[in-house]
């Protein structure tokens, strides 16, 4: 594994390409403020276990700023980033990085965290060998990061529901899960982004194969019980996350992957209408920022991983710009990329106030471009990151050609 060049207990970013030099107090960082775009807040975080951290902004393009914190006895350390990212990056400890990486997403869906027993799937930690075997491959392939589904739909054992429906708290491996999920990645040297709920969750209640599976549309649009999911679901499963001795492998949470696609009506914030898939039970965009709003400040309550959203396409940009997460996700398809195209920076979608990682792109290509075409743009055009999707189906030629991503930057791309 790579040692770090400071503790990655904290985590924190920065929009700032010139910080080619970070001094860390017990490896704490600062933010640099951002200007212009969709405006927002920001944030700065210390490292260090007894560090201190500010927050700020408001307005259009708003920064906050922090203090460094102090690391514990052993004083001052200062650290050096040898090789940051030169357009922009993800910050994690010291270390500036395009956030590179691919989409597991699962191995059993709504599967891997819990299992689902009436299928004979088991979590993470019961099918560990197979899991580590994979996480293995993706990094020796290249992917520093991996983003790995938890909730998409409340099915199997993952979550306890009781007669009513209602959250009553996390099933009997689900934590442990989390926690050899966080192991696995350690021995991989590979770090997670954990991507919490899913639109597919907003399907209705039904049963497939003699297994319930439980909409969540009811449960999100009622204060009481989205406070159950947020009380023994979301903070039991961040909580799991810090008590891990592997907690520093956790770079972010993906709050709900593309939940455009289960709202309906208008955009506040002047995006395009929204056009939600037929099938699911639908919010309004008031109902799922709240939704995500929730889930944040929970999770910046117990956790001290970055956040984000992964939205779903560049379309609904403005999405989730008044909500606190740390940087932008957007995902590229071709459907997208006739009309957002993946060869425009994010100052050209008016987005310069947060970071942007490309959070899902096809492993094969767009019909238009090929892989190496479509990363050489972002990471040269100020992108933070990018994922591909994904490891599950893809070929091996596909997957050396985003290992050869990464042999081009070894240092620029890897945390």
């Amino acid at each position: 594994m790579h040692t770090p060049l400071c503790p990655l207990g904290h985590l924190a970013l920065t929009t700032a390409a010139a910080l080619a030099l970070a001094a860390c107090s017990g490896a704490g960082a600062i933010e640099e403020p951002a200007a212009g775009g969709h405006g927002g807040g920001g944030r700065s975080a210390s490292a260090g276990d007894q560090g201190g951290g500010a927050e700020g902004g408001g307005g259009l393009g708003g920064a906050g700023q922090g203090g460094a914190g102090q690391g514990g006895a052993g004083g001052e350390v200062q650290c050096v980033d040898e090789c940051p990212a030169p357009n922009g990056g993800i910050q994690v400890g010291c270390k500036t990085r395009f956030m590179y990486g691919i989409n597991y997403a699962w191995h059993h869906f709504a599967g891997d965290f819990g299992g689902i027993a009436a299928w004979g799937q088991g979590g993470v930690s019961t099918e560990a060998s197979t899991h580590a075997a994979n996480l293995a491959d993706m990094r020796a392939h290249g992917a520093g990061v991996v983003r790995w589904w938890m909730l998409p739909e409340l099915r199997g054992e993952s979550v306890v529901l009781d007669a009513n429906d209602d959250p009553t708290g996390l099933g009997a491996t689900t934590e442990r899960d989390v926690e050899k999920a966080l192991e696995l990645a350690e021995q991989a040297d590979v770090h997670l982004m954990l991507c919490l709920f899913s639109f597919d969750a907003f399907r209705p209640t039904r049963v497939e194969g003699d297994l319930r599976i439980v909409g969540i549309r009811p449960i999100v649009t009622d204060a009481r019980r989205r406070a159950m999911l947020m009380d023994n679901v979301v903070r039991p499963l961040a909580r799991a996350v810090e008590r891990s001795p592997y907690r520093h492998r956790m770079v972010a949470w993906d709050v709900i992957n593309e939940p455009e696609w289960a709202i309906t009506g208008p955009s506040p914030y002047d995006d395009p209408d929204y056009d939600p898939m037929a099938e699911l039970e639908t919010v309004t965009h008031a109902e799922m920022e709240t939704f995500v709003n929730d889930t944040i400040r929970v999770l910046r309550t117990e956790s001290r991983a970055l956040i984000t959203v992964g939205a779903a396409a560049m379309k609904w940009s403005s999405a989730w710009s008044r909500t606190d997460i740390d940087f932008y996700t957007f995902h590229m398809y071709d459907w997208i990329n006739l009309y957002w195209p993946f060869n425009q920076s994010p100052a050209d979608y008016g987005i310069t106030d947060k970071p942007v990682v490309m959070g899902e792109f096809p492993v094969a290509g767009l019909s238009t471009a090929t892989v190496p075409e479509i990363l050489q743009s972002w990471f040269s055009q100020g992108y933070a990151g990018a994922l591909s999707w994904a490891y599950n189906g893809a070929t091996a030629a596909e997957l050396e050609t985003i290992k050869a991503f990464a042999d081009e930057r070894p240092c620029e791309a890897s945390f």
